[in-house]
């Protein structure tokens, strides 16, 4: 196995619990991949809390970080590896756009402060570290190799490749279409064997025929990202951050459309797993 991926928070926006929930998952944005001896973690929303727990032990984890809004940060003050002796937390992402003179640590220990959180970032006892990513910043990760690029969110997004053994995986959530950023997701995720991409919309949602406008909301259709999953030649979509509003039935019915549209395309749901190569199984 080249590399493995698991979905731990597949929401977006607010966590979603509840029965009409209950098969999709009501969790926000956490990605669990495997590359050799590597566990990265593609966002801390409250699908981390349930990652965590299935974690014995001391960990070495590395999270990558698309960006700093609160459902992709919520999960980290509830993280077990975090709070146990011996291991190891580096955390790398970007500062926000809006706030560029507030760093990636005190912008994560903010949320752990009063009045929000009764415990600091600081009582945690695994070594954690922090380091800020620039525009385009490529690196390594055991035999991983991993690519950064900033595309368009309000106060800034990140997306990221992982390539390892052949295969490769892109992660693009929280990203609004039909911006100069277009070119550049379509050359990081060109090729790929899977790309998870921001679907919490539909065209008429976001186009305000159903609704209000979402324009400028920093979110994609799923039908922008059947387009852009075309336009890269990607093997496998993945549509991910669901509406927190959207029930088990309605992700369902979406599927179905972008599967016609682009033979293949699934819907993210909690626990599904992706290898590279291979196919998808449905974790107990």
């Amino acid at each position: 196995m080249r590399l493995s991926v698991r979905f731990w928070g597949v929401r977006g926006s607010i966590a979603s619990p509840g029965a009409a929930m209950a098969e999709v998952g009501g969790n926000t944005s956490c990605v669990e991949v495997t590359a050799g001896e590597q566990r990265i973690v593609l966002d801390a929303g409250t699908g981390l809390k349930q990652l965590g727990e299935a974690l014995r032990g001391p960990r070495e984890v590395t999270l990558l970080l698309s960006h700093l809004h609160w459902d992709h940060i919520q999960g980290l003050p509830f993280f077990s590896p975090a709070w146990t002796p011996g291991s190891r937390l580096r955390v790398l992402g970007s500062r926000s756009t809006s706030t560029p003179e507030v760093s990636l640590e005190e912008a994560l220990s903010r949320q752990m402060r009063a009045p929000h959180f009764p415990v600091g970032l600081s009582a945690m006892p695994a070594r954690l570290s922090f380091e800020e990513l620039g525009e385009g910043a490529s690196f390594a990760l055991g035999e991983a190799q991993v690519r950064a690029q900033r595309v368009h969110h309000p106060d800034g997004v990140m997306a990221y490749r992982i390539e390892h053994g052949g295969a490769s995986v892109v992660y693009a959530t929280d990203v609004e279409p039909g911006t100069d950023a277009d070119d550049a997701l379509a050359a990081l995720a060109e090729g790929a064997d899977l790309l998870i991409h921001d679907a919490q919309y539909t065209d008429d949602e976001y186009e305000g025929r159903n609704g209000p406008s979402r324009r400028g909301w920093g979110h994609a259709s799923w039908q922008a990202a059947v387009r852009l999953a075309e336009r890269a030649g990607v093997g496998r979509l993945v549509l991910f951050h669901h509406d927190p509003g959207r029930t088990d039935a309605e992700v369902a019915a979406i599927e179905r459309s972008a599967a016609r549209a682009r033979p293949g395309t699934i819907a993210a749901r909690e626990g599904l797993e992706v290898r590279l190569p291979g196919g998808l199984a449905r974790a107990a």
